[in-house]
């Protein structure tokens, strides 16, 4: 009965902050607040470390903090990781047969996804979007960049249960993958872009953030600066309290006034 009524606390608890962080227009006040949250979510894990929504709720949290606010690149690398450990358990209990996906052939795991339905959807989008900011925070690491195919192929699948899935969001993943390398190194800037444009489509302009990783990631990428500077110009000109994505609008003017400011240095 203990343990029914601590995941039912700490469902509402993780539903509730949640909330209240993505509609925060205080990053200050979040940079300062999350970690307390972030304890928080580990202890309720410890108490219920077979609650994949909880996990799910982890392996989210962890990778925004990691990738929006911690600078220092071993702490980025140690949150991300965390948040990609949290989504590989959130998957594994939701969908069992994941709990093999590690180390899988790249052939073998997409068959894998493949048996990936609706039901799980959720913690497949953890699994994968946690996994995606642990290799952008290590993205330096050559052994990390070697695995950005299997994680593309977890993204796709999310894309075929459901495009629209957080309005888009897979979108503006998807466009970020596609951008980490240069051409030269595999990098797909089209593919970026074309996702980067079905993501802003399908969010109806509301989330701000993917403009900016638009010009960062493939404008700065393809030295478009005529791109590059509109989008951010847009972004600045666009209001930022919108529910659920207030937060990462006001962080988006925040990014976006850096990189005008250093455009000319750039281009």
């Amino acid at each position: 009965m203990l343990g029914g009524c601590t995941n039912l606390i700490g469902s509402i608890a993780s539903d509730t902050l949640t909330a209240a962080i993505l509609n925060q227009n205080d990053p200050a006040l979040i940079e300062s607040g999350v970690p307390a949250w972030l304890l928080l979510v580990d202890g309720l894990i410890s108490q219920s470390p077979e609650d994949e929504d909880l996990l799910a709720v982890g392996a989210q949290i962890f990778a925004l903090y990691g990738s929006r606010f911690e600078t220092d690149a071993s702490r980025m690398a140690g949150l991300t990781g965390k948040a990609r450990d949290y989504g590989r358990r959130a998957i594994c209990l939701a969908h069992p047969p994941a709990c093999a996906w590690r180390g899988l052939p790249y052939d073998v795991f997409v068959g894998e996804l493949g048996e990936v339905g609706n039901r799980d959807i959720d913690y497949l989008y953890a699994y994968s979007v946690s996994w995606l900011s642990y290799l952008d925070a290590t993205s330096e690491d050559w052994s990390a960049v070697a695995e950005l195919p299997w994680v593309e192929a977890a993204l796709e699948r999310t894309l075929e249960l459901d495009e629209s899935y957080e309005q888009g969001a897979l979108h503006g993943y998807l466009g970020i993958l596609n951008s980490l390398r240069p051409p030269a190194l595999g990098g797909q800037p089209d593919v970026a872009r074309a996702h980067f444009e079905r993501a802003i489509e399908l969010s109806g302009g509301r989330d701000l953030s993917v403009k900016v990783e638009y010009a960062r990631r493939h404008a700065r990428l393809v030295f478009d600066r005529e791109l590059h500077d509109r989008l951010l110009m847009e972004v600045l000109a666009a209001p930022v309290e919108v529910p659920g994505y207030t937060l990462f609008n006001v962080l988006a003017q925040r990014e976006a006034r850096e990189l005008l400011a250093s455009s000319p240095g750039y281009f």
